[in-house]
């Protein structure tokens, strides 16, 4: 199974009201401005104004293509896990090429490209607990990945590369989930933090030693 084809059907991201076009540059100009707001400043210290002001529209404006700040934030989480799906897109179906330098390029691109938006991917786990809607779509954007490493397990078990063990995907949300939190520390600086330099790799050796077992990994 692809990451890209777990993505399939995602849709339109659910903040932006309907019939917009994704090429809008009003839009594009909101979705920039509250980028770059987060670099510097909390979610919950950015308006409307600051946004509509950043994008030069006025406030009316902004609410013909958000209705919110939250909205906002949503499609910007929504764009930026469609871009993780696209650059990790079949590298799970190649894993038996070489299992060590498939994962880590697996790691690697979802770390590029979360370090790429670092101020969304900061901003939406800092709101998380409190904003429900984020939390849904992380939750549904987590089980993708989920089901992809899960099926990336089993068929690393069944041929013979993989001992059996623990639950493919009960192995799966624990990985994710170590993922989620060790990135998030270090995109963050929310010590105690992996260095930026060595996370990848760190990850990497945890996720060989799970799914493994210490054995080393035969090519197809």
């Amino acid at each position: 199974m692809t990451i890209a084809r777990a993505a399939a059907g995602s849709g339109t991201p659910r903040g932006r009201r309907p019939g917009r076009s994704p090429g809008d540059h009003r839009e594009r100009a909101i979705l920039a401005t509250a980028e770059r707001l987060l670099r510097h400043r909390a979610f919950a210290d950015i308006s409307i104004d600051d946004l509509a002001r950043g994008a030069g529209i006025s406030r009316p404006t902004f609410y013909f293509y958000f209705p919110s700040k939250d909205a906002v934030l949503l499609t910007l989480l929504d764009r930026v896990t469609e871009e993780a799906d696209a650059a990790a897109a079949g590298v799970l179906d190649r894993v038996a090429e070489d299992p060590p330098a498939r994962w880590r390029d697996l790691i690697r691109r979802f770390h590029d490209t979360f370090g790429a938006h670092r101020a969304v991917a900061v901003a939406c786990a800092q709101v998380r607990g409190t904003n429900a809607e984020v939390r849904d779509l992380w939750a549904a954007v987590l089980e993708r990945w989920v089901r992809c490493t899960e099926a990336a397990i089993e068929a690393e078990r069944r041929r013979g590369a993989a001992p059996d063990g623990l639950p493919a995907r009960a192995l799966a949300i624990a990985l994710n989930s170590m993922n989620e939190r060790v990135l998030y520390a270090t995109l963050a600086g929310d010590g105690p933090a992996v260095a930026e330099t060595d996370v990848v790799d760190v990850l990497l050796d945890v996720w060989l030693a799970a799914i493994y077992r210490g054995a080393a990994p035969p090519p197809a």
